[in-house]
């Protein structure tokens, strides 16, 4: 790969601590789930136990379990926003992603384990206990409750753009939905219709095992670092390649981290230019990416002097400096001064040269001529040289 100039990074960590309204508002959120839990978990116990009504008491158990996934909420919430350290140059916000994974997990787990409760159920319809109108009226409050809470989580998660407080609204959306299987099944008992119980409480379950399946689909995509959607992907391309200085642009690479995207970019530029021009192409590109598009975390931008996704502009076969300096050498001729600098131009499979003498050798017309007559013969059928450019500066300053 034929690249003049290097990567182009800010010297400086690029990976700033989490926004704190945001953490603010999701800590809020989250304690008022853990609230709510605690409030429904000791009244669903406690009345399920006293009025014989199992499922309740199940429910109370299940509440519980929103209680472990508010926990994990907190813990990586917290987490998240610390800033980027020597061992997480990037921060921590795949602790979200972590997390919206493991509540995942716990969705799906909770509907597999009612659609077993529920066939269970089916197979012992007899051996079902009777209940009482304390625990129906408990069922409908805790599904009213929880309802409610789901609704307030999900527009505030949504708001914020985080999945892993999106997962967790839907836990609590599962939650609700076993608070109504639990309701109908009660009011079913009390009318004598057992068997309907255990038929929502499937349909039920089924729902909130897809809805698990989903949210774990979605964190594992994060963590494979599945790219961004092609519409965003354009708006990127965009703002990089009308940056001026940018030629082309190709072998765009995203992947995203929680809420945040990450990019990798190769820019295309003047393969002529020196290498602090082009240090500063791609940090206004990076710059105007970073401004222009605030999801973005960071952007690696790195700066090829022509397309390099051509097999045969690679020019790994060409020599490195110290190399061509000897050759150059060679084709000059001993009887030339030592040039002062020389640049080099590697251009798909050959090299363009710029030397430059000493002040004084412009005076000698003699021996310029013969610089430029030996060039002219030997360049045209030289194996690494396409073009040798010879100047002199006027006075040393």
């Amino acid at each position: 790969m034929s690249t003049q100039h290097s990567h182009s990074h800010s010297s400086r960590s690029t990976v700033e601590p989490g926004d704190p309204q945001r953490y603010k508002e999701a800590q809020k959120v989250t304690w008022v789930s853990v609230a709510v839990n605690i409030l429904l978990s000791v009244a669903q116990i406690g009345i399920g136990l006293l009025t014989h009504a199992q499922s309740l008491v199940a429910d109370g158990f299940h509440s519980l379990s929103d209680l472990l996934a508010d926990v994990l909420v907190l813990f990586a919430n917290f987490h998240s926003r610390d800033p980027a350290d020597e061992r997480h140059p990037y921060g921590h916000q795949r602790i979200e992603t972590a997390a919206s994974l493991a509540l995942g997990l716990l969705l799906a787990g909770t509907g597999a384990a009612i659609l077993w409760s529920a066939g269970t159920r089916l197979q012992h319809l007899d051996e079902l206990p009777a209940v009482s109108q304390l625990a129906l009226w408990t069922a409908c409050a805790s599904l009213l409750a929880k309802e409610g809470l789901f609704r307030y989580m999900l527009f505030v998660a949504e708001r914020l753009r985080s999945p892993m407080l999106v997962a967790n609204a839907w836990h609590s959306r599962s939650d609700a939905a076993s608070s109504l299987v639990v309701a109908v099944g009660i009011g079913c008992s009390l009318l004598g219709y057992r068997f309907l119980d255990p038929v929502a409480a499937i349909i039920v379950g089924f729902m909130i095992a897809h809805m698990g399946v989903k949210f774990t689909y979605e964190a594992m995509q994060e963590l494979i670092d599945t790219g961004i959607p092609q519409e965003e992907l354009d708006r990127i391309r965009a703002t990089l390649g009308q940056t001026p200085g940018v030629v082309d642009l190709h072998d765009l690479r995203t992947r995203r981290m929680a809420h945040k995207i990450l990019i990798d970019a190769h820019i295309q530029v003047d393969g002529r230019i020196s290498v602090s021009e082009g240090h500063r192409i791609a940090e206004h590109a990076r710059a105007r990416t970073l401004r222009e598009n605030p999801e973005v975390l960071d952007v690696l931008v790195h700066v090829d002097p022509e397309d390099d996704l051509e097999p045969g502009l690679r020019g790994a076969h060409l020599p490195d400096r110290d190399a061509l300096s000897d050759h150059l050498r060679t084709l000059l001729g001993d009887d030339v001064p030592q040039f002062e600098r020389m640049v080099l131009h590697y251009l798909g499979n050959t090299v363009e040269a710029e030397i430059f003498l000493a002040p004084d050798a412009g005076s000698d017309t003699t021996r310029l001529a013969t610089i430029q007559t030996r060039l002219a013969e030997r360049v045209p059928e030289d194996p690494y040289f396409r073009q040798i450019s010879v100047n002199c500066r006027i006075s040393p300053k």
